[in-house]
């Protein structure tokens, strides 16, 4: 699935059972779990979704 890469904004691949995310532009690696908490922290408008991610952990 193709989504945005949080750091270069340009096209990054997340893996279809959604365990990694990776961006052949900017060389980010992380699994979903991070991907998720990085997300969250980087943008506050995200914040609730780390928030539904750890409750559901």
């Amino acid at each position: 699935m193709k989504i945005i890469c949080p750091d270069c904004k340009k096209t990054a691949h997340l893996e279809d059972d959604f365990s990694f995310v990776r961006c052949s532009y900017c060389s980010l690696d992380l699994t979903y779990g991070e991907y998720v908490k990085y997300i969250a922290y980087k943008d506050a408008r995200y914040s609730d979704i780390l928030s539904d991610y750890k409750n559901n952990r």
